[in-house]
């Protein structure tokens, strides 16, 4: 993503976030064992989801093609096969969350990936 990283740690994950030249924001969250377990983005323009979701792309694409030309403006929510993913925006203002609940540690809540 070639930007600024900083990282702030709590008591069972690490948050990696990396400032990118574009103006985008990019939060890792990262377990004490090394896994990422959520990402989360804000910012003017929507960052490549294929490099931070991963193996998990094909599944969220998937998810997006079966939504109906109607909806494809409406922000995207979805819960499936372990992967949760939260995203919305418009030109200049995107901001969106993609997690594994299974690999959540026990002292985060949902509402901190962000």
């Amino acid at each position: 993503m070639q930007g600024a990283l900083r990282i702030t740690a709590a008591s069972s994950y690490s948050v990696h976030e990396i400032q990118a030249a574009s103006g985008t924001v990019v939060r890792e969250y990262v377990s004490s064992s090394g896994k990422v377990f959520a990402v989360a983005w804000q910012g003017p323009w929507r960052p490549d989801l294929r490099q931070l979701l991963g193996s998990y792309f094909d599944q969220y694409q998937q998810a997006v093609k079966a939504r109906s030309a109607r909806a494809a403006r409406s922000p995207l929510h979805f819960e499936q096969a372990g992967l949760v993913v939260h995203s919305e925006g418009h030109l200049r203002a995107f901001v969106g969350r993609a997690y594994l609940p299974e690999l959540l540690p026990s002292d985060i809540k949902i509402e901190a990936i962000r």
